[in-house]
């Protein structure tokens, strides 16, 4: 265990639970914020929410390499181990895990969490794997430090969608908190990946909030038909022949599966697509 100021830094379970066994014992709800590390406003935000319900904050920063599948980023993800640090103090973290895979995958691990619904369609149709790796090492992370409450963006919708099933299905005592998209100033959603964007891209990489504005706009304009409301999102995503679209789906928010209409507070847009070799992923309610 390190001491960093006010924080700890540990990078082996054991320790882990050691540092959370002292905070329960003195009596501290403890809140967890799961991350993969190069940290934005974004996980900032995550954190400092969980402080606000919880005596006693883990930030777990670990590029999981089980939820990267063959051909994507894994290698070339942005890591920053040192400004993370002093970004999780800053927000107010209790304690930061930081394992090596190695420190945190037992030798031979063999053993999966799999959620075989709403991890189907939508980004699980084109990252095969993905959410198996997801659900794995969140499933690993609250058994770690059986967390009270754990807080998980809202960007990554189906994300936080699997990690709800499956704390429900398999009765883990934890509260899944879902925090909202925080957003750069010209509404793009904060994402780590994002500095992988040309100086070209980002600002092309607009048409993206773009696009759900333009499905809420039609909503609100009184279009009740998901098929309409999507092509109001494609219409204006059109505009940008560079920003290469893989799905844009109207769907139940809890489910996440197709809808033919639109039902105000139980529905939402959501859509994914590549600015050259940059997947960028987005939603909103309806």
């Amino acid at each position: 265990m390190v001491h960093d100021g006010a924080m700890d830094v540990v990078r082996t379970v054991p320790e882990l639970r050691k540092a959370v066994a002292a905070a329960k014992a003195a009596g501290s709800v403890v809140g967890l914020v799961p991350t993969m590390g190069c940290l934005h406003e974004g996980h900032l935000a995550l954190i400092r929410r969980a402080g606000r319900d919880c005596g006693w904050v883990a930030a777990s920063v670990f590029v999981n390499p089980t939820q990267f599948g063959p051909g994507e980023d894994f290698a070339r993800y942005p890591r920053a181990l040192k400004e993370d640090l002093a970004a999780c103090r800053a927000a107010g973290a209790s304690l930061v895990f930081a394992p090596e895979p190695e420190d945190f995958y037992p030798e031979g691990a063999s053993t999966w969490v799999e959620e075989t619904a709403v991890s189907q369609g939508l980004c699980g149709e084109f990252r095969p794997g993905h959410f198996r790796g997801v659900a794995t090492v969140v499933a690993m992370l609250f058994n770690a430090v059986q967390p009270d409450i754990a807080v998980f963006g809202r960007k990554d919708l189906q994300q936080l969608a699997v990690i709800r099933r499956m704390a429900r299905d398999l009765h883990m005592p934890v509260a899944i908190v879902a925090h909202e998209t925080v957003r750069e100033a010209d509404g793009l959603a904060m994402s780590s990946r994002n500095r992988y964007l040309s100086a070209e891209d980002r600002l092309r990489a607009r048409i993206v909030p773009e696009a759900l504005a333009a499905a809420r706009a039609a909503v609100a304009a009184g279009e009740g038909s998901a098929e309409k409301v999507r092509a109001a999102a494609l219409g204006r995503l059109s505009r940008e022949p560079a920003f290469k679209v893989q799905y844009c789906v109207v769907a139940d928010a809890e489910t996440l599966r197709p809808v033919g209409h639109v039902t105000a507070g139980r529905t939402v847009v959501a859509l994914a697509g590549h600015l050259g070799a940059t997947r960028l992923i987005d939603n909103c309610d309806l």
